[in-house]
């Protein structure tokens, strides 16, 4: 697996259920903190619903890409469950049962003192050439496909995975890049009468990133912009200083984030 064509990261939460309104998602605000813990953040997510040709179209364009791709869902054997067999389809490669997702399996059903039957095996067949996700919950293990990382839908089992993931195959990327970013609160500010501002800020200190949270305020709070920036410490600090001192200069009425 070659670590250097990584140019992102990415996750898929699968599910109709999802989709549908009878579950509310968990794993995005999850996958941001285990992340963020390591100095990495998403570049985005994408959510589907369990339409097998969908997921096939959508991770066949994310395994033309360089990211890193997280996908929670769908690699069970109920009839609503097709990342697998999508996976396989747009890797292009068959399924096959993984030698050591069975290992896991038979032994999970040891423990359990059940049957291992087909279906329960049909939990490890994955897209040929596969490598193996442990599951420290159950042990039926989720597997790895290039760059792209499928995980099950249930988030004791998919964040500590998730976890493993990280730690496992892609340590040498925490923590590579120091951030920082600082804000401040434009009272009763408009977005448009500050864009030559952010774009100033933008071009003056490259590699910065300009960002600008409006609201309209409520009974309590006046109607505000959070503004902001946010890159390496001192090129943000030298940025933000610089957008303080020009909202000074036009009077703008300022408050602290």
């Amino acid at each position: 697996m070659d670590r250097s064509v990584v140019t992102g990261w990415g996750a898929i939460i699968i599910g109709d259920e999802i989709m549908r309104g009878k579950r509310q998602d968990k794993h995005f605000v999850r996958a941001i903190e285990i992340m963020a813990a390591r100095g990495l953040h998403l570049d985005w997510v994408e959510y589907l619903g369990d339409d097998r040709a969908r997921l096939a179209d959508t991770l066949r364009r994310t395994m033309s890409g360089g990211d890193v791709v997280f996908s929670f869902g769908g690699i069970g054997v109920t009839p609503d469950d097709h990342t697998r067999q999508a996976a396989a389809a747009a890797a292009g490669v068959a399924l096959e049962l993984h030698p050591e997702a069975e290992r896991e399996i038979r032994a999970r059903m040891a423990e359990m003192s059940q049957e291992v039957t087909p279906a329960r095996l049909e939990l490890g067949t994955f897209p040929l050439g596969s490598r193996i996700v442990p599951n420290p919950f159950n042990r039926i293990p989720g597997f790895s496909f290039g760059h792209h990382h499928f995980l099950p839908g249930f988030p004791q089992m998919a964040w500590p995975m998730l976890e493993w993931v990280l730690d496992t195959h892609y340590p040498e990327f925490f923590r590579q890049k120091t951030e920082a970013e600082f804000a401040l609160i434009v009272w009763d500010g408009l977005e448009g009468q500050l864009l030559d501002l952010m774009r100033r800020i933008e071009s003056e200190f490259a590699g910065v990133a300009v960002f600008s949270l409006p609201s309209f305020g409520s009974e309590t709070v006046r109607r505000h912009i959070e503004l902001g920036v946010r890159g390496t410490p001192e090129l943000a600090a030298a940025a933000f200083a610089a957008m303080r001192a020009e909202l000074e200069r036009r009077g703008c009425e300022l408050g602290d984030k």
